[in-house]
């Protein structure tokens, strides 16, 4: 459950209080009973620590969060991986031969 901070706008006294997302808001101040008690805005209780996964690891340009790619594909003995074979080169394709033949062309006269 969230800790929200109230503040009471008449005497001034705040509190923390504990509820359910759900629960509907106090507005009572519990120490001078005014219907001035409202919710305050605070920031985010929370921190992330550790070694996780973060957003800027993998954007292009910055490689300070990047591991370097020749430890990851060595083998159990610690010798470099073989580099795969480069493929083929492609050749272009020609274009399919005309046939003189009385074939549906249309050939002008």
């Amino acid at each position: 459950m969230p800790i929200y901070a109230y503040r009471c706008s008449a005497c001034g006294y705040a509190k923390d209080v504990l509820q359910k997302i759900a629960d509907a808001p106090l507005t009572v101040c519990p120490q001078c009973g005014a219907d001035a008690f409202a919710k305050q805005v605070t920031a985010a209780g929370f921190q992330l620590k550790g070694s996780g996964w973060y957003v800027t690891d993998f954007r292009g340009g910055n490689s300070a969060g990047a591991k370097p790619a020749d430890k990851s594909e060595g083998n159990s003995e610690g010798k470099p991986a073989e580099a795969p074979a480069p493929a083929p080169a492609a050749t272009p394709a020609s274009p399919p031969a005309a046939s003189g033949g009385s074939g549906g062309g249309s050939a002008a006269s």
